[in-house]
């Protein structure tokens, strides 16, 4: 018997080993949770003062764990702006690194 791991640890997203593959549920506490982390990454990496708002739209990546590249709306002195984030995730390890973070123009 076999055991989908990935669907299991990560029931948010369709898998394509590879390539990116569309997050169906962007709404998913998981792709929230990495959203913000990856806010919340950034401030630290650069003391900037960004607040997590949401994830607008977000694709998965199987690799030695998963990549999620994530379109974040976050605030900064109550301005909008959409920001690309990608995050690299292990989820066996509870580790999560953020290896982008870039505004997208509007």
């Amino acid at each position: 018997m076999s055991i989908d791991y990935f669907n299991i640890l990560l029931p948010c997203c369709s898998y394509r080993v590879g390539g990116w593959s569309p997050i169906k549920d962007i709404k998913d506490p998981h792709v929230i949770e990495i959203g913000e982390f990856a806010v919340s990454e950034y401030v630290r990496k650069t003391k900037s003062d960004l607040n997590f708002v949401t994830v607008v739209s977000g694709e998965s990546q199987v690799v030695a764990g998963m990549n999620y590249k994530l379109v974040i709306t976050a605030n900064h002195t109550g301005e909008s702006n959409n920001y690309e984030a990608i995050v690299w995730e292990k989820p066996w390890l509870k580790s999560m690194n953020l290896t982008s973070f870039k505004p997208l123009e509007k």
